[in-house]
C-alpha cells in the first residue's frame, strides 16, 4: 500500500487528491497538512467531506511527514514547492509538485515567467508529467512536474499533430476558457461572483504565464523553436476547460490522415477519447472525470483544422493527473482510482 503525503491539502487541488486517494485500492493517505487550517479536520473545512472528520491538518514538518509516506502532492503556490522538494527527495520520498516549480526543463524559460529557481539541480531530474506522452521517463523518475491545466489541453491535441508533420508550426491560436476554480482557492476580485457570474472575461492576453510552458513542450516535439497565440478566458462556471486551436495543416494533409494520427496515437490511452466526425467535445462531458476529450473540424479548401479540447481542470488538469502520475511511478494500472464516469449530466 502506497502512503501519501498531501501538502496543502486545504486548497481546491489539494482536496480532490484527498477525495481521489481515499478511494485508491492501492495508495493510502499517510498525512495531510496546511498551515492555514493546522489542527483543523477536513470536514471542517469542507462540510461536503463527511466522514473525514479524522482527517485533521497538520503544519509542514518535513521530517515527521517523510517518515511516513513514500510520495508526496505538493499542492502548494509557485515558488514554495521548490524549497520543500529538494528536502522530501533527501530523505527518499517522491514528489509530485503541482505548481510550475518543476514543470521546465528550461531555467531561464521558468525564470522569464515566474521568478529565480532556486533548485536548479533538482529541476534538471524532473520530469514533465503529462502521462500519456512521458509515461516511459514518469517511470524511472523522482520527482514529476505537473502539467497546467491549459497546457494539458492544449498539449494533448497538438503533439500527436507535430509529431507526424501534419500541420504548420507558424499561426498556431489557442483559444482557451476555464471555469473559476483554475484561480484557485484564495480570494480575488476576479473570481467574486458579481464579477465573474454572467460574464465572460480574457485575461493576462499575450502575457500568461503558461505560454512558455506550452511552446517549450511544442518546440521539443516540433524539433524547431515555436511560438503560439495564447488567450485564456474565465468562464462563470465552477469547474471544467475547453480549448479551441487553429492550424493549418499542410498542402498534402486530409481528414482521413488527422483522424488516422490521433486514433493511432492514443489508441490503447483509457483517458483519451476522440470524438467522431461532426461531433464536439463539451465540458459537461468531462466533469468529475480524467479525461481529455478531443475532437476536430478540417475545412479542406482553406487546410485549416479547428481543433476543440476539453478537461476537468481540477482532474485531468491537476488532481487527477497527478494521481495518474503516481500509478505511473509506483507501477500500477493507470486508471486505478481513476476509472470515474461522472460526466453525464
Amino acid at each position: 500500500m502506497i502512503k501519501v503525503g498531501i501538502v496543502g491539502a486545504s486548497g481546491y487541488t489539494g482536496v480532490e487528491l484527498v477525495k481521489l486517494i481515499a478511494c485508491h485500492p492501492n495508495a493510502t493517505i499517510g498525512a495531510v497538512t496546511s498551515n492555514t487550517y493546522k489542527d483543523q479536520s477536513l470536514t471542517d473545512i469542507f462540510p461536503a467531506m463527511r466522514g473525514f472528520e479524522n482527517l485533521v491538518c497538520e503544519a509542514l514538518d518535513i521530517d515527521a511527514l517523510a517518515k511516513k509516506t513514500d510520495v508526496v502532492f505538493l499542492a502548494l503556490p509557485h515558488k514554495i514547492s521548490m524549497e520543500h522538494a529538494p528536502r522530501f527527495l533527501e530523505r527518499g520520498v517522491k514528489v509530485i509538485d503541482l505548481s510550475a516549480d518543476f514543470r521546465f526543463s528550461n531555467a531561464k524559460a521558468y525564470e522569464s515567467a515566474y521568478q529565480t529557481h532556486s533548485a536548479k539541480d533538482i529541476l534538471k531530474k524532473s520530469v514533465y508529467g503529462l502521462s500519456e506522452i512521458y509515461r516511459n521517463q514518469i517511470k524511472e523518475c523522482e520527482i514529476v512536474g505537473n502539467p497546467g491545466c491549459y497546457p494539458t489541453s492544449i498539449l494533448l491535441p497538438l503533439i500527436p499533430l507535430l509529431e507526424n508533420g501534419l500541420i504548420r508550426t507558424k499561426g498556431i491560436i489557442c483559444d482557451s476558457k476555464s471555469g473559476v476554480s483554475g484561480a484557485g482557492r484564495s480570494l480575488s476580485l476576479a473570481a467574486h461572483f458579481c464579477e465573474a457570474n454572467e460574464s465572460f472575461t480574457p485575461y493576462k492576453v499575450g502575457n500568461h504565464r503558461h505560454t512558455p510552458e506550452i511552446e517549450e513542450l511544442l518546440s521539443l516535439h516540433a524539433k524547431e523553436n515555436l511560438h503560439i497565440t495564447f488567450v485564456p478566458h474565465l468562464l462563470p462556471l465552477t469547474r471544467g476547460m475547453l480549448s479551441t486551436i487553429y492550424v493549418q495543416a499542410l498542402d498534402t494533409v486530409a481528414e482521413k490522415d488527422i483522424r488516422k494520427t490521433y486514433e493511432k496515437y492514443y489508441e490503447q490511452e483509457a483517458f483519451i477519447r476522440i470524438f467522431r466526425k461532426d461531433a464536439f467535445p463539451q465540458i459537461a462531458y468531462v466533469k468529475g472525470t480524467n479525461c481529455c476529450d478531443i475532437g476536430f473540424h478540417f475545412d479542406e479548401s482553406s487546410k485549416q483544422i479547428t481543433i476543440i479540447s476539453a478537461i476537468d481542470n481540477l482532474l485531468k488538469g491537476a488532481a487527477g493527473q497527478a494521481v495518474q502520475n503516481m500509478n505511473i511511478l509506483f507501477g500500477l494500472d493507470e486508471k486505478q482510482g481513476l476509472d470515474i464516469i461522472q460526466g453525464a449530466l
